[in-house]
């Protein structure tokens, strides 16, 4: 098998042909460019690529377009023609039409198989991110994450952690002396960001059974790596969970795969598109940590390539580290997108025959300037390239030939049914249970007292004040129950004789390692 991918040439008009090196790919990429101008195809004929190679992809469907991947080109006598004449201009040989093994996910479980995670991987940094919460709020949320710890209250679903908060504001008062301020209106703030999460069909991102990594690494009889396709165009109307999901993906990859080095190829490629939703508004210690991540996943055989209209979108820590690039146009209608188009001239090794500037405004349709790494990872003068045509079809296929791939999948059945085991939820509602029970118990036990004067004094506690019936009576029965316990563990924690602790990754929020 060849060493490299073959992106495209051009012939006497353009540069010499464009290749992306193997045992570089894992070395990160960009792609972009203004709207229109062929990033997506740019992505698909990667795609294609890489599998062909045997490395699996994980991408994001944004627009639905890339659907086309699971099935050979059949395109028009017309557009065929200029596919055909594209390839001979580059020098592209090998053109021929052919799909790729795929796999639909789709966080909905409409146009694919369900993909979830729990509550628990996904950590309080990330969801807190998601819900948009305060600095305050945060602090809330890390408090509950740490009690779950404690006291063995797995966390899996929305309903999990709406209960748990529910727990923590009734022990508030307990906790707030280990844990500083706890308050009522924070709690609530969460709650009501929750609801609108769970309106937005975030609820099906979280539960079980979660995501197997190993699922999303599979190579086909031939030995071609799995395309591992995201329907995301109604997940793009929740743009945070659209990112943060992704992200949360990017982040268990980094922690769960093994050190590799510098592998002739890379292990697994992950785009990113829509990059700029990661930045957008994100703190700065999300943004240090994602530069962390993809600093260092390059070593565990990575490639991390983001997909986005504008350089200027990725933070300049992170752009340094993108060794392979594909600029299509960037249009400069204003003073601004002028001030981008320089900026991104910039980024790349000059080419004395033409200016990078005019070149990245000037550029058509399937066209880019180009700088991929070469001979000891040495980023490439940059070129004007005409992509390579597709081999797979150009487009979406159709809903019947996506629920055919669907129903020969290897993951049908796997993961469609949803499973609700024993956690946070199950677990404080039998303790509220038991504790109520207790209470009624010890209730009945007063009224029937032997002494008389037993019986007065419990009839004139129970009327005194405002008068409470026996169902409330329970529920603060109950209450002051979970509220003794509460503060017997943060006795514990004091001595130092907490429990075994689930430990998240890198972006999970208590930053160690498995």
């Amino acid at each position: 098998m060849p060493e490299e991918l073959f992106i495209g040439g051009g012939g006497a008009d353009y540069g010499d042909a464009q290749h992306l090196q193997l045992r570089y790919a894992n070395r990160h990429g960009l792609i972009a460019g203004a709207t229109g101008t062929g990033k997506t195809v740019t992505l698909q004929i990667l795609a294609e690529s890489f599998s062909n190679q045997g490395v699996p992809v994980i991408l994001a469907d944004v627009k639905g377009d890339l659907s086309g991947l699971a099935k050979a080109g059949s395109t028009s006598a017309e557009l065929h023609e200029a596919f055909v004449k594209r390839a001979q201009k580059i020098g592209f040989t090998a053109f021929d039409y052919h799909d790729v093994p795929v796999t639909f996910w789709d966080l909905f479980g409409q146009q694919g198989h369900p993909v979830r995670t729990t509550i628990a991987e996904m950590g309080p940094l990330l969801l807190g991110r998601l819900l948009e919460l305060s600095d305050a709020q945060e602090g809330i949320l890390n408090i509950a994450f740490r009690l779950a710890d404690e006291q063995g209250l797995p966390l899996l679903d929305l309903k999990d952690l709406q209960a748990l908060l529910v727990w923590v504001g009734e022990n508030r008062d307990a906790l707030s002396l280990r844990y500083g301020n706890v308050s009522t209106a924070s709690i609530g703030a969460i709650q009501r960001r929750l609801l609108v999460l769970e309106n937005q069909g975030g609820a099906d991102m979280f539960g079980e059974p979660a995501l197997d990594l190993r699922d999303l690494m599979r190579r086909d009889d031939t030995g071609r790596g799995m395309v591992n396709i995201l329907a995301a165009d109604k997940l793009m109307a929740a743009p945070k969970l659209y990112a943060t999901f992704l992200l949360w993906l990017l982040s268990e990859l980094f922690e769960t795969l093994p050190e590799v080095g510098d592998p002739d190829k890379p292990e697994l490629v992950f785009f990113f598109d829509e990059a700029h939703l990661l930045f957008e508004d994100a703190p700065k210690a999300l943004v240090d940590k994602v530069e962390q991540v993809a600093r260092l996943i390059r070593s565990k055989g990575v490639g991390v390539y983001f997909v986005t209209q504008s350089p200027d979108d990725i933070p300049e820590d992170i752009l340094g580290q993108l060794g392979n690039r594909i600029q299509h146009a960037l249009r400069a209608f204003t003073a601004r997108d002028r001030k981008k188009l320089k900026l991104a001239a910039e980024t790349y090794r000059e080419n004395p025959r033409f200016s990078t500037e005019d070149a990245i405004r000037d550029v058509g349709v399937g066209e880019a300037v180009t700088s991929l790494l070469e001979k000891k990872a040495v980023p490439g003068i940059v070129e004007r390239t005409l992509i390579r045509p597709p081999s797979s079809q150009l487009g979406p296929i159709t809903p019947a030939e996506r629920a055919e791939v669907l129903r020969q999948s290897p993951m049908s059945g796997k993961y469609d049914a949803p499973v609700d085991r024993n956690s946070a939820y199950e677990i404080l509602m039998a303790r509220a249970s038991t504790a109520a029970t207790e209470a009624a118990d010890a209730e009945d036990q007063a009224e029937h007292a032997p002494d008389p004067m037993v019986r007065e004094f419990n009839a004139a506690r129970r009327y005194s004040g405002s008068r409470v019936g026996r169902s409330s009576a329970r529920r603060i029965g109950g209450a002051d129950t979970i509220a003794s316990a509460m503060s017997e563990a943060v006795i514990k924690e004091l001595k130092g004789t907490t429990g075994r602790r689930i430990v998240r990754g890198i972006l999970g929020g208590l930053f160690k390692g498995r």
